[in-house]
């Protein structure tokens, strides 16, 4: 029995990266390139059209930026999956992008292999972030600083509205865990209670 392809959109308003994504990307058999778009509208209406599994979205797009662009898919198309795309590794941008609904960041210059990765990642039900944005998604000033990958991961999340039943469903670990997780967080950043935690990260989150 075949695997079915992994459905991918390009989504950038310079046609020489979505025509050099698309080169790159055409060499792993489980991926199919589906459709590109330059804008807001032609994605929305590519999305209707030809029902990809995953959106690759730049940022720096005029009119409706991919940040924004990225909320309209995920609230329009919740089954669509968005992994940003991005030359700008600015740690506010991963924040907002994620807060929007995106499930995943990776730098345009990253090496193909890792591009493959995250799309692989994303396409699982995980998320992914290039291992430089990783490393610089929190100040080093911050109080956020003592928290895991994993913790801030799952703090972005609740930022979102997720409860733990959705947070474990999407990072496929366990509710347990999760909870585990969260107690982590809120003694590390010495927290009290659930409500405090929500408000903690919505607000380290907000746009």
């Amino acid at each position: 029995m075949n695997t079915p392809l992994i459905r991918l959109c390009i989504v950038d308003d310079h046609p020489l990266v979505r025509e050099g994504l698309k080169a790159r990307l055409s060499t792993v058999a489980e991926f199919e390139v589906v459709a590109e778009a330059e804008d807001a509208e032609a994605t929305l209406a590519m999305l209707a059209a030809d029902q990809p599994d995953i959106v690759l979205m730049d940022i720096g797009m005029k009119a409706v930026n991919g940040i924004e662009l990225t909320r309209i898919v995920s609230q329009r198309h919740p089954d669509v999956s968005v992994l940003i795309l991005s030359m700008y590794d600015n740690p506010e941008y991963v924040a907002q992008a994620m807060q929007a609904g995106a499930r995943g960041y990776v730098l345009k210059d990253s090496p193909s292999a890792q591009i493959v990765s995250a799309i692989q990642s994303v396409a699982a039900g995980g998320t992914f972030f290039s291992p430089s944005i990783a490393n610089g998604l929190f100040s080093p000033k911050s109080p956020e600083r003592c928290l895991s990958m994993r913790e801030q991961e799952i703090l972005s999340l609740l930022a979102r509205g997720l409860s733990s039943k959705h947070i474990a469903k999407q990072l496929d670990i366990s509710v347990r865990t999760v909870e585990s997780h969260r107690q982590s967080i809120k003694r590390k950043l010495n927290i009290d209670g659930q409500a405090e935690l929500i408000k903690f990260a919505v607000e380290r989150f907000r746009l």
